[in-house]
């Protein structure tokens, strides 16, 4: 799978992609991860991407011109505008905006199945709002509140998508049985040795009993059980 990362701040991606199980995924080409600076397609001398709003306000708003010419570059869109025409689960531009659709797991589903996804990180005030109409398929948010840009919610979706292409995460059965899975559901709490842990004098934080019964059927219950009740033990 292949995912385009568009961003005035580059270096921001470097660490987090490089490591653990994405950096595996990227070594072991099951992911490609490839990050554009979007200054690269601004034209004056000072590499401008960004400028005042029409009818005043604060805030400076990220420029259409630059990422047009970006996705151009990336033979997402022709001269004219037009989208290059590919089959449906091919290609999907997404622009990170704080007005847009709220990301969840089933996004994430549908998006694992698609061959290449590019993402626009927003900064400032925002984007151009043509850049929405036009040029992108969905704009997405990961939460009720306001990042300094589109880099760390960017982050969210490469990992989130990543996770579920076949091979990516080692264990299969790790997400197909955890949070949000499936409709309503929230992963069993987990535990591991010590089966007593006493941090101070009088306080004993044990594991739950029905955990070393060794009775698979009652564990089974006990951890269908939690889920329904969001992880809550009573």
């Amino acid at each position: 799978m292949q995912f385009d990362i568009i961003t005035i701040f580059p270096k921001i991606f470097e660490s987090y992609f490089n490591e653990s199980i994405l950096g595996r995924a990227q070594k072991n080409k099951m992911v490609r991860i490839a990050i554009h600076d979007l200054r690269d397609f601004a034209h004056d001398k000072h590499k401008t991407v960004d400028d005042s709003t029409y009818g005043g306000g604060a805030g400076m708003v990220l420029k259409i011109e630059p990422i047009f010419e970006m996705l151009k570059h990336l033979k997402i869109i022709k001269k004219d505008g037009t989208r290059v025409k590919r089959s449906s689960n091919d290609t999907k531009v997404i622009l990170m905006s704080a007005k847009g659709e709220i990301y969840n797991q089933k996004i994430a589903v549908e998006m694992s199945k698609i061959k290449r996804v590019v993402i626009i990180c927003g900064r400032y005030e925002g984007v151009d709002e043509r850049v929405s109409k036009y040029l992108v398929d969905e704009d997405i948010s990961i939460g009720k509140y306001v990042l300094t840009g589109g880099e760390i919610p960017a982050m969210a979706l490469v990992d989130s998508i990543s996770r579920l292409i076949p091979g990516v995460v080692g264990n299969k059965e790790s997400i197909e049985d955890e949070s949000f899975s499936k409709e309503g559901y929230l992963e069993y709490p987990q535990y591991t040795r010590p089966e007593l842990f006493s941090p101070v004098k009088g306080v004993n934080w044990r594991v739950p009993g029905v955990l070393l019964s060794g009775d698979h059927s009652k564990i089974k219950e006990w951890r269908e059980k939690m889920s329904v009740n969001g992880n809550k033990i009573n």
